[in-house]
């Protein structure tokens, strides 16, 4: 009989302090507050600045003759900056540095992911021509 009640006892055990450190909250944890009409506006402003940047970048001669994955490497190190003055109007506005820095890889991978794609397109224009 003993043998048998290890087990549940275990488990009850097991459950008791699985549900104590749920009940936790997370200290990190955002509590969905709403971003102001004005911050949302400045965020937008500052996404249409990087992707100007990013063109800007893009239109350089000196990128246009290196590999292409070096050369969206450099526009984009070139254009952080204007990310990091994202981050910094999110951290302002109390959101967690987590949120924040998820958004802002998003929007990077997603220019990044263009950019390679419009190099490597126009590098094989250039090479058509060529014997």
């Amino acid at each position: 009989m003993n043998i048998l009640l290890v087990p549940i006892v275990v488990l009850l055990v097991s459950l008791n302090t699985t549900a104590s450190v749920a009940a936790e909250p997370v200290a990190e944890e955002w509590q969905n507050t709403v971003l102001s009409d004005a911050l949302i506006k400045k965020i937008q402003e500052s996404n249409f600045e990087y992707k100007k940047c990013v063109g800007e970048q893009m239109q350089k001669s000196s990128n246009i003759d290196m590999d292409s994955r070096k050369a969206t490497d450099e526009i984009i190190k070139k254009c952080e900056p204007v990310l990091s003055k994202m981050r910094e109007m999110y951290l302002a506005e109390k959101v967690p540095s987590v949120i924040a820095d998820r958004h802002l890889r998003q929007i990077r991978v997603k220019i990044s992911r263009k950019v390679l794609q419009e190099l490597i397109f126009a590098q094989a224009n250039r090479s058509v021509g060529k014997p």
